[in-house]
């Protein structure tokens, strides 16, 4: 790629959140990053329904992870947004739900701060949102969760994260977990020996807010079971609380769409 004159200034790169895949949650402003990039490079959540915004002359670059198959390694996708960004162009990186959660947009934001450019953000919609939202369930709700907790479920090199489980367990909150399903089992069985009642709601949802989605109720020492029959390939993710005894079920979900249609 050309590059510009030492002297020259490269556009802000644009980090914006797509949601969780439903092109209905993408923000506005989102909407008109995409339609005006020139170079864009996306995550391998990025469902195709939002790549077709993009201008018909705009470059699609896949840097997209998915279950330990990478496309390019992190180092190698910082470097090509500092390439991409010095070719004048008009670049945006496309994340799945919200950049700044679970998104490594602060290794990407470094790198091109070291290069000298300028950096946006535009959030999205965390998938803990929208899981929340698809089950008609409040996250927090008075007398039985006064907090939202956020946690990864897996390690870099795809263990078992190695989190304070007591002070977890400990929580007046809903914990969420991304990334895992892999380690539902090891999840349970840590919290629940660190004094979770085993009897604990717990919900797996894949592919939330797409087409595809499912959803699945357990108690927390059923949980595994229910791994052991989804797509583990398909983007996860695992609520455990008191407030999730108010989840809608799936079937009324579906039958007030239908009213409302």
């Amino acid at each position: 790629m050309t590059s510009l004159p030492p002297n020259s200034k490269a556009h802000p790169v644009i980090l914006a959140g797509t949601g969780p895949g439903d092109p209905d949650l993408l923000t506005l402003r989102a909407v008109r990053a995409i339609g005006a990039a020139e170079i864009i490079l996306h995550d391998a959540l990025v469902d195709a329904r939002i790549l077709v915004l993009a201008a018909p002359d705009a470059v699609l670059i896949h840097v997209g992870k998915r279950c330990g198959r990478h496309a390019m390694s992190q180092t190698e996708i910082n470097r090509r947004l500092v390439e991409c960004a010095r070719t004048g162009a008009r670049v945006l990186r496309l994340k799945g739900g919200d950049p700044m959660i679970f998104g490594r947009a602060g290794e990407e934001i470094a790198a091109l701060r070291a290069a000298g450019i300028a950096v946006e953000v535009i959030p999205g919609i965390t998938a803990a949102s929208a899981a929340a939202a698809s089950a008609c369930v409040s996250l927090t709700a008075r007398g039985r969760a006064r907090a939202v907790t956020l946690v990864t479920g897996h390690t870099a090199d795809g263990g078992v994260p190695p989190q304070d489980w007591a002070a977890l367990a400990r929580l007046d909150s809903t914990l969420v977990f991304y990334m895992g399903s892999r380690h539902a089992r090891a999840i349970a069985d840590r919290l629940i020996e660190a004094g979770l009642d085993p009897a604990t709601p717990a919900m797996l949802l894949t592919n939330v807010s797409r087409p595809n989605e499912t959803r699945r109720l357990d108690r927390l020492i059923d949980l595994a079971d229910g791994i052991a029959a989804a797509d583990l390939a398909a983007p996860a993710l695992i609520l455990i609380g008191a407030a999730l005894d108010a989840a809608v079920p799936v079937a009324t979900i579906r039958a007030d769409a239908r009213e409302l249609s």
